[in-house]
C-alpha cells in the first residue's frame, strides 16, 4: 500500500460581503438580512463615487460665478402691456389674452377663488360692461376656435373647460384677436 499521510484539513475560504448578502440563509432573520444588503450596497455606492472621482479628476473645472448664470430679476415684475390692435374686438381680445397671461387661467367658473379667469371672463372683465363689444369677441373667438379644431366645438366656455391648461385658450385669444383685426372689428 502506499505511504499516504493524511492530507491537512484545508477550511474553505471566507464568504465575502457580496457571497454572504446573496447566500440565503435561514438562520438570519428579515432584519438582520435588510442590515447586510445595506451594507453591500453602502459598498458597492462608495466604490462608484470613487470610480467617478477617479474617471473624472482630469476634467478642468472653473468656478461659475452665479451673476453669468442668473440674468433675469429676483423681484417679479408686472409683465408690460403690448401694442394693442386699433380696431375694438381685436384690441379686446389681445387685452383678454393679457389678463390670462397675467392673472391666471381657470376653468368652471367665470372667476375662480384665486381670482384667475376663464376665457369668457376674461372678455367679460375687460369689455367693461361693453355687452355688444363682449358678444363681439366671443362670436369672433368661437369662429377662430371652430376653425382651428373643427365644427363640432359648441362654445366658447366648453372649449375652455376641455383643457387642463391655459395654454391652448390663451394661444386661441391671440390668434382670435388677429382674426377680428384682419376682419376689421
Amino acid at each position: 500500500m502506499p505511504d499516504t499521510a493524511p492530507s491537512p484539513a484545508i477550511d474553505p475560504p471566507a464568504p465575502t460581503t457580496c457571497q454572504a448578502a446573496t447566500a440565503p440563509s435561514a438562520a438570519l432573520t428579515l432584519e438582520e438580512r435588510l442590515t447586510l444588503m445595506n451594507m453591500e450596497m453602502t459598498a458597492r455606492l462608495n466604490e462608484a463615487a470613487v470610480a467617478h472621482a477617479v474617471n473624472t479628476a482630469h476634467i478642468p473645472i472653473e468656478p461659475v460665478d452665479l451673476a453669468d448664470v442668473v440674468t433675469v430679476p429676483l423681484t417679479p415684475t408686472l409683465q408690460p402691456l403690448p401694442a394693442f390692435y386699433p380696431t375694438p374686438v381685436a384690441a379686446l381680445l389681445q387685452r383678454a389674452h393679457h389678463r390670462l397671461f397675467t392673472g391666471g387661467w381657470c376653468s368652471g367658473a367665470l372667476v375662480d377663488e384665486d381670482g384667475a379667469r376663464c376665457m369668457l371672463g376674461a372678455i367679460r372683465a375687460e369689455a367693461g360692461g361693453d355687452s355688444g363689444l363682449e358678444s363681439d369677441a366671443a362670436s369672433v373667438l368661437l369662429d377662430a376656435i371652430r376653425r382651428k379644431f373643427g365644427e363640432h366645438v359648441d362654445s366658447v366656455p366648453s372649449f375652455n373647460d376641455a383643457h387642463g391648461s391655459g395654454r391652448v385658450p390663451m394661444r386661441m385669444l391671440d390668434q382670435a384677436a388677429g382674426l377680428a383685426d384682419a376682419r376689421g372689428l
